[in-house]
C-alpha cells in the first residue's frame, strides 16, 4: 500500500484493486463453471453443427455417409467370422 502525502494508506485504491479482483475472480468461476456443465456444453455443441450443416451440407452428409460406411464394414465383417 502505498502513503498519500504521509496521510497513510488510500484506502480508496485499495478498494477498487479488491472489487477488481473479485470481479475477475467470479467471471473465471462462471466460465469454469460454464465449461463444466455438461447439459449446456451439449446444447451448444448441437447448435453448432445444426448451423453448420444449415450452412454447409456436404460435408455433414459426407462425414455420415462415411461412417456408415464403416459400421456396416463392421458388422459385415463379425458376420463373415461367425
Amino acid at each position: 500500500m502505498s502513503d498519500t502525502h504521509d496521510n497513510g494508506p488510500d484506502f480508496a485504491a485499495l478498494d477498487r484493486r479488491v472489487a477488481a479482483t473479485r470481479a475477475q475472480l467470479f467471471d473465471t468461476l462462471d466460465a469454469i463453471e460454464d465449461w463444466f456443465d455438461v447439459p449446456k456444453q451439449l446444447g451448444v455443441a448441437v447448435r453448432r453443427t445444426r448451423q453448420g450443416f444449415e450452412d454447409h451440407p456436404v460435408p455433414y452428409l459426407a462425414a455420415f455417409a462415411g461412417g456408415a460406411l464403416v459400421v456396416g464394414g463392421i458388422v459385415v465383417s463379425v458376420i463373415r467370422r461367425r
